[in-house]
């Protein structure tokens, strides 16, 4: 068997091609979902401390705040 006629039968095999596929796509929606999920672990620090700043600048008694605002 020839160098070329190898190469001809190794380009016509297309087996394992569906693996390669499901590891791509595989590889893509984990990748997309680490992404996502590090985002939106992000946001609950920042609403935390939005309501962290406000709970401490209203009055428990008034229910006004700091700033003089009726809220």
């Amino acid at each position: 068997m020839s160098y070329s006629s190898m190469f001809r039968s190794f380009i016509k095999d297309d087996q394992g091609a569906v693996s390669i596929d499901w590891v791509v796509l595989t590889a893509s929606i984990v990748s997309i979902g680490i992404l996502v999920g590090s985002y939106v672990n992000s946001i609950p620090g920042e609403v935390t401390a939005d309501v962290d700043s406000y709970a401490t600048s209203v009055d428990p008694v008034t229910g006004s705040t700091s700033a003089g605002d009726d809220g």
